[in-house]
């Protein structure tokens, strides 16, 4: 990734982009045209249906545009979700669940390379452990 692509601000095209530019990813359609990315038939991230636990808390409509991100563990969910930094958020349904939430129209709140981490994580977090392995060792942290 240029340097310069890297820094600007993310976007939804990139979601797709940084999903399916990762290894052995397939694509189920899922519902109302979400695209659900898959690593060895396991989701890693999803792009969610409006749904009555997110929601606009001035108007109470239904966020439209929730993507669902997979994430390592507790600690590193917690770690998201209260920074106050990041746009990532959750809410009781995802209670116990292994991921994070973020609005695609807050992307921008992330830089290129911010979402690719996020995106790398969690296609770590669901792929096996050699498919891990073997993309660690082609990708070691700088």
């Amino acid at each position: 990734m240029k340097a310069r692509d890297a820094d600007r601000p993310a976007t939804a095209a990139d979601v797709h982009d940084l999903a399916l530019a990762m290894p052995h990813v397939s694509v189920y359609p899922g519902t109302a045209e979400n695209p659900v990315y898959q690593v060895g038939g396991k989701s890693f991230v999803f792009f969610r249906n409006p749904r009555p636990d997110a929601v606009d808390p001035e108007t109470g409509e239904r966020y439209r545009d929730v993507i669902v991100l997979w994430v390592e563990s507790e600690t590193e969910k917690q770690a998201l979700v209260s920074d106050p930094t990041t746009p990532f958020f959750t809410t009781p349904h995802f209670d116990g669940h292994l991921s994070v939430l973020v609005r695609a129209s807050r992307l921008g709140e992330l830089t290129r390379a911010e979402l690719a981490e996020q995106i790398q994580d969690a296609w770590l977090a669901r792929a096996s452990p050699r498919r891990a392995a073997t993309w660690l060792a082609a990708h070691p942290p700088r």
